[in-house]
């Protein structure tokens, strides 16, 4: 089964439409010229549209130090009017990300990145999921998905994808495996479902996996051609690979779509609490 993004993410979005449209503001903080950000935050700005939300992106220079940076954060993060916050990464080198999203509000933290949220959902405490998380979830319920006796293998240790899934994971599966970018992945061999986040083109091949295995891609790179890749390699013919594995998302179109869903479906959530 090839895992459809797109109209997994139009049920999320047309539950949400079902809901009270939200009078708070969706802020978006963006830092320096960045290509892949904007294109980003446009399809943020996009679903925004559909759902009748006030979507505002702030622009600042890359020449903002970090205490600068952070105090024009903390101001719209703090304005009552204003109901969510997300920072689009990555950052300017020169920006110590932690210390600018650590200014957000735990109630007001809709990508979960903060110490306060990240804290909270470590604990189980937090009222909405990383939306890495939401994504793994999703894709699970929708595929009747069983984890309890699934060994499940997370690539990469990322802290806005691995790392969060693989704590999520901890106490739901019969076996969790954490592999580094540079670790031995010949061990995927050994588990049901492999969920990545690397983001390095064809870094896990098909004959890397046992048959009948799932596949969660949040892997994204794009070549000097202009085409985006995930980790997981589909160069394969689709039936080839249909008929190997129990389900793959594909890139684009797999979990890029659901992710952008899940954000606003957090969204929702933070500000029943407001």
């Amino acid at each position: 089964m090839i895992i459809d993004g797109k109209k997994i993410a139009q049920v999320i979005i047309e539950k949400l439409k079902s809901q009270p449209k939200p009078e708070k503001i969706f802020a978006a903080i963006l830092v320096g010229e960045n290509p892949q950000s904007e294109s980003f935050l446009k399809q943020k700005e996009k679903v925004a549209k559909e759902l009748g939300i006030d979507f505002r992106i702030y622009k600042f220079s890359e020449e903002l130090k970090n205490d600068d940076l952070r105090e024009e954060v903390r101001k719209i993060a703090l304005l009552k009017k204003v109901g969510g916050v997300i920072v689009q990464l990555p950052l300017p080198e020169h920006i110590n990300k932690h210390y600018i999203l650590n200014v957000i509000p735990r109630e007001k933290d809709v990508d979960v990145l903060g110490e306060r949220a990240l804290g909270a959902f470590y604990t189980g405490r937090n009222p909405i999921l990383p939306p890495a998380v939401g994504v793994v979830d999703e894709i699970l319920q929708t595929t009747n998905y069983k984890l309890q006796t699934t060994a499940v293998a997370v690539v990469g240790r990322g802290f806005l994808v691995g790392r969060p899934i693989a704590v999520w994971l901890m106490d739901k599966v019969k076996e969790l495996g954490v592999f580094g970018r540079e670790g031995n992945l010949s061990e995927l061999k050994n588990y049901d479902l492999v969920i990545t986040g690397v983001g390095k083109a064809g870094l896990i091949k098909p004959e890397m996996l046992k048959s009948g295995a799932g596949v969660i891609d949040f892997g994204y790179s794009i070549d000097e051609n202009g085409k985006i890749h995930g980790d997981f390699e589909t160069n394969l013919p689709i039936n080839q690979l249909t008929n190997q594995l129990n389900f793959y998302t594909p890139t684009p179109a797999g979990t890029g779509p659901i992710l952008v869903a899940k954000l606003f479906e957090n969204f929702f959530k933070l500000i029943s609490f407001l």
